[in-house]
């Protein structure tokens, strides 16, 4: 790629400035666990929305989203149900209260809110495990996103090969933005990590609006139309997804095939199972819970779901709806000459291609960056972890904030070194999402669906189940690597059952007090009913929750809202006339469903 004085000059200027931020933010919080991974709760709802919709702008996630909508047309906007992208309208309804209600640090301390005893510990630990597992799963995944991109976009070759060496130039930019990135987190924490996301997130939307513009002028929908197989433009399908790319992409068809959705109404079947199940979950032990947990208020930790929702969606699929389409336009001739062609990079051949000089540093930048507070976010949340619940409050108790606070820099350090290890391995990105969404995540559903709906789980059930769906995942990756992930799921996810349920019944429920504690606190509806005679005895005008039809109708909205945020951009960009009039109507009625069904009566819920 052709870089200019001035996209240089951009670059350089955006890494500055955003390690000035990070350093000079860090003397806020480098003596205090509490500052350093929660901002001290202090950070407005707004700005934790913001940082948390830019963390879902990584450059990982774009340029793979990026080869889904030009390989699979509109009916790609269903595949990130695989995640499922969808969780955060069930955190946003009503897992973002109930998880702030809490007032803890991470979430294995919350796991001892909700269990007692010897159980309980044991389920802090699994907790603690998943989540630096977890980490390294990101790591490895953001390691193999941002050394492609750098590779595809600088001209510089890295790589080192000697009799003792051979590392690749893709590896030594990865190695090289991840050194960078690590540096300003480990400074800075949570409130790091929000400043220099909030950042990246202006200068992200501002890009989107800028490339959604060139497309938009560029490219007519005739043009596009000619570029695709038919059914391209078209959302909804069939059992097949019945894309033939043979007169215009052979590879593509066999990209289909090695990718595993060319079954898309099995799949989709498939990840509503996973996704409801998943989305009541809640959120995985990471950054997405840590933001949770850094508001100031159970209404904050909603508001802020909602927020992130709002603002992520329609800036990002303008981003990616506009380098497909004038990839499919101007790039197929190209991308059809080389057989060998990895389409995971169409992102940087895009932006070689259409931008101008300036914008187009300034996109780099923000790229980067968006890999950078990703990335940042991640290192950030697991060794909370680590420092909190391990080591203050198992291993090491009595040592001065300053030291656990010396012990997360550490564990960042030393979770970074293993991810890149395991980078360094890494086949694809589409690999490493399949694994990370469908069999890891898989294996933390059960126990943690359980937790929340049935009073006689306890923390012997929490820690068999956790820890079976963790060996199942394990096994699906080293033993059956080539299995399509999403449907391993249901054998994951019934190991994960059935050591819920044998160690929830062959040990004694947990501790009387703490479930009445967990019930009142929290209030979440299910199978509550022993508890709910037992805290009625002491306070006879408590009041179960009864709101599971009207949050269920809630979400059910919410995922049509959050779907018609993401395909208006793209119907605007191909000049999709109808289906663009049609989804911002979608867009307003659920708006409007959403304030008068969830947001009014959760502000008097709430206060």
């Amino acid at each position: 790629m052709h870089l200019n004085g001035l996209d240089y000059t951009i670059i350089i200027s955006y890494f500055i400035i955003v390690l000035g931020v990070g350093f000079w933010i860090s003397k806020f919080a480098r003596n205090n666990l509490d500052q350093y991974f929660l901002g001290g709760n202090r950070i407005k709802w707004y700005f934790l929305g913001l940082s948390n919709a830019s963390g879902m702008f990584d450059i990982s996630g774009v340029m793979w989203t990026v080869t889904l909508l030009f390989v699979y047309g509109l009916k790609s906007a269903w595949i990130p149900w695989l995640w499922p992208v969808w969780n955060q309208v069930f955190v946003m309804i009503f897992l973002a209260v109930w998880i702030r209600r809490s007032n803890v640090m991470t979430g294995a301390s919350w796991i001892l809110t909700r269990f007692s005893g010897r159980g309980g510990q044991l389920s802090k630990n699994i907790i603690i495990l998943f989540a630096v597992i977890g980490a390294i799963g990101f790591i490895t995944y953001f390691f193999e996103g941002i050394g492609k991109f750098c590779e595809a976009i600088l001209p510089w070759d890295l790589s080192i090969q000697n009799q003792f060496l051979s590392i690749s130039s893709e590896n030594v930019y990865a190695l090289f933005i991840i050194g960078i990135t690590t540096l300003y987190t480990l400074r800075g924490g949570m409130m790091s990590v929000v400043a220099t996301e909030v950042l990246q997130y202006l200068i992200m939307t501002i890009s989107s609006i800028v490339i959604a513009v060139i497309a938009f002028n560029a490219v007519s929908h005739k043009e596009v139309i000619r570029g695709v197989p038919e059914g391209w433009d078209e959302m909804f399908f069939g059992w097949k997804m019945d894309l033939d790319w043979s007169g215009i992409l052979p590879q593509l068809n066999d990209k289909i095939a090695s990718d595993g959705f060319e079954w898309i109404a099995p799949l989709f079947m498939m990840m509503l199972f996973k996704g409801f199940f998943s989305s009541l979950a809640g959120p995985v032990p990471g950054y997405d819970m840590q933001r949770l947990l850094s508001t100031r208020s159970p209404f904050e930790a909603a508001k802020m779901s909602a927020f992130t929702i709002a603002v992520l969606f329609s800036p990002r699929y303008l981003m990616i709806a506009a380098f497909a389409v004038l990839a499919i336009v101007f790039l197929t001739p190209e991308l059809a000459s080389n057989p060998q062609i990895d389409f995971e990079t169409i992102l940087p051949t895009a932006i070689a291609t259409f931008l101008p000089a300036g914008l187009k540093g300034l996109l780099l930048a923000g790229l980067m960056a968006a890999f950078m507070g990703t990335f940042a976010a991640v290192i950030n949340a697991a060794p909370a972890y680590i420092a909190n619940d391990l080591l203050k409050n198992s291993l090491l108790p009595g040592r001065s904030e300053k030291t656990y606070v010396q012990y997360g820099y550490l564990s960042s350090f030393l979770l970074v070194l293993i991810g890149v290890f395991f980078g360094f391995f890494a086949t694809s990105l589409n690999a490493i999402t399949l694994w990370i969404t469908a069999s890891l995540f898989g294996g933390y559903t059960a126990a943690n669906v359980l937790k929340w709906v049935w009073w006689r789980f306890n923390g012997y059930g929490y820690f068999w189940g956790m820890l079976a769906g963790l060996l199942a995942s394990t096994a699906k990756l080293i033993f059956f690597g080539d299995w399509i992930d999403i449907y391993f799921f249901p054998v994951i996810f019934s190991f994960s059952i059935l050591g819920c349920l044998f160690g929830s019944y062959f040990t004694a429920p947990d501790n009387l007090n703490v479930l009445k504690s967990f019930y009142k606190k929290v209030r979440p509806w299910g199978f509550w009913k022993p508890i709910l005679i037992e805290v009625q005895k002491d306070d006879p005008t408590f009041l179960p929750n009864q709101m599971f039809v009207r949050d269920m109708l809630n979400v059910v909205i919410g995922i049509v809202w959050q779907m018609a945020l993401v395909v208006w951009p793209i119907f605007l960009i191909i000049k999709k006339w109808d289906a663009l009039a049609l989804s911002i109507v979608v867009v307003v009625v659920t708006s409007i469903a959403l304030k008068y069904f969830w947001y009014n009566p959760l502000k008097k819920e709430v206060f």
